[in-house]
């Protein structure tokens, strides 16, 4: 007699406001383009920041192998932390309002396509980072970019159009702090920055390359430097990040390493994935080889 032939159980985690296209037609597509001869599914609209955590690790247990982050990073950030370091595979329908991860991953953005592609099943480990303990798997940071997330958070509309509004504003009222950067426990510099950005992926998403030559898989976070620069410099700069070649740049100093300590004057936001959030003076970022799988082309 044949063996009876057990379907994966697949979970799609919808996050109804992120990026800025409605969502409303994502689960008649996912029933519709996924192969019910392989995937038993179900489809989940999280309802608040945080549930996607907590269904996830419920699921876990209930013998769940692959959970599709149908959201931006912010969105994946939240299912993947809870797939760390298990046997259970990630897989992104890439549709906020950056996409950083499955930019740097080739993940299409079309959804249609997208779920073509979790049909073929094939998937790989990443790494993933820890700041101060919270995962992240694209970008973290501290200085500019990360005061920004925290502003652009707090605004109304998304998408890249506010995102450079933002940027252009809170420029002329900052001021780039000092930094003691400890790195893989060797050597100890201070460093005047803009900003600095712990990278495991190459770009923070709309094809922003901060570090456009991360190794995803390579046990190493980029870490990229970016020194204080006058106004007139700054169009160069958002050249360089776009056409990616930030890594050329003379303001621009790029490293890598398992094991940085990051200490600062004050308190103060950090961005992890897109997500600010405050931390303290002093900031301890490692990198996780390989902790994660995730669907790629």
């Amino acid at each position: 007699m044949d063996q009876l032939f057990v379907k994966d159980k697949i979970l799609f985690l919808i996050n109804p406001i992120s990026g800025t296209k409605h969502k409303k037609h994502l689960p008649e597509l996912i029933n519709d383009l996924i192969d019910s001869s392989i995937f038993d599914t179900e489809t989940v609209v999280t309802k608040y920041k945080g549930e996607a955590t907590e269904i996830v690790r419920k699921k876990l247990t209930e013998n769940y192998k692959y959970f599709v982050a149908v959201g931006g990073d912010g969105t994946v950030n939240e299912i993947a932390k809870a797939l760390i370091n298990t046997q259970a595979i990630l897989a992104i329908i890439p549709v906020g309002s950056g996409n950083g991860l499955a930019r740097h991953l080739q993940i299409p953005l079309e959804p249609r396509k997208a779920i073509q592609l979790i049909n073929k099943h094939k998937f790989q480990a990443i790494d993933y980072g820890l700041i101060n303990n919270t995962p992240f798997f694209c970008t973290c940071g501290v200085g500019f970019d990360a005061l920004i997330g925290d502003k652009f958070a707090q605004c109304k509309g998304r998408g890249l159009s506010n995102y450079v509004k933002t940027t252009i504003y809170e420029y002329f009222n900052y001021k780039p702090e000092t930094y003691q950067i400890t790195v893989d426990h060797e050597r100890t510099i201070n460093v005047p920055a803009f900003l600095i950005t712990f990278a495991n992926g190459s770009q923070y998403g709309n094809n922003a390359y901060i570090a456009p030559n991360a190794d995803i898989c390579d046990g190493k976070l980029d870490m990229c430097i970016l020194a204080p620069f006058k106004l007139y410099k700054a169009p160069g700069i958002g050249i360089r990040l776009f056409a990616k070649n930030i890594d050329r740049s003379s303001l621009m100093h790029t490293e890598r390493a398992s094991n940085i300590v990051l200490e600062r004057a004050e308190e103060g936001v950090i961005h992890f994935d897109g997500e600010p959030c405050r931390m303290g003076k002093k900031l301890e970022i490692s990198l996780i080889n390989k902790g994660l799988n995730i669907i790629i082309p």
